[in-house]
């Protein structure tokens, strides 16, 4: 069985995201996704809890995708759910750079480990979490961004906590 792994913070997940999901599920028998805390980054508008529960959302209908918090390392977490790949989407040059470092790193602690860049799809290339969480704070429509799954709780979840 081909398992992968699509890893992100997903704060909150965006079409973007799912597109590398379903091209992912599309190629391998298995796709976990795994949604990482990312410490680094500020101003993020979702517990972890939160993050899984759009992401369970937004992949409710691809059958062979499941998703899981992953607290530790990401290479760790593709060994420990026995995949051989991890997938991760590049949007640009910048995005390359830094995907293809981690690359090296994650070989470098599982060397059986690959990582295969996927170009984002034209329409989502300039999509990013950071510019929906702008969209989501100034009430903004959300379905050009976001999987209409999520939508709904995406703004129940922002009025309770007062976005």
């Amino acid at each position: 069985m081909r398992i992968a792994v699509c890893s992100g913070s997903f704060d909150p997940i965006t079409l973007g995201h799912l597109d590398v999901i379903e091209r992912a599920a599309a190629c391998f028998d298995r796709v976990w996704v795994c949604v990482s805390p990312n410490a680094e980054k500020k101003n993020q508008m979702f517990t972890p809890e939160q993050k899984l529960a759009l992401v369970r959302a937004a992949i409710a209908e691809l059958p062979n995708v499941e998703a899981e918090l992953g607290p530790g390392l990401l290479a760790d977490f593709a060994v420990d759910h026995g995949a051989s790949v991890i997938v991760r989407g590049v949007r640009n040059g910048t995005d390359f750079d830094a995907e293809y470092q981690m690359a090296l790193i994650n070989r470098g602690i599982h060397p059986q480990l690959e990582t295969l860049l996927m170009p984002a799809s034209a329409a989502y290339q300039h999509f990013s979490s950071s510019m929906a969480r702008e969209m989501i704070r100034y009430r903004q429509p959300l379905e050009r961004y976001l999987p209409g799954a999520i939508i709904p709780l995406v703004r129940d979840m922002t009025e309770r906590k007062g976005e």
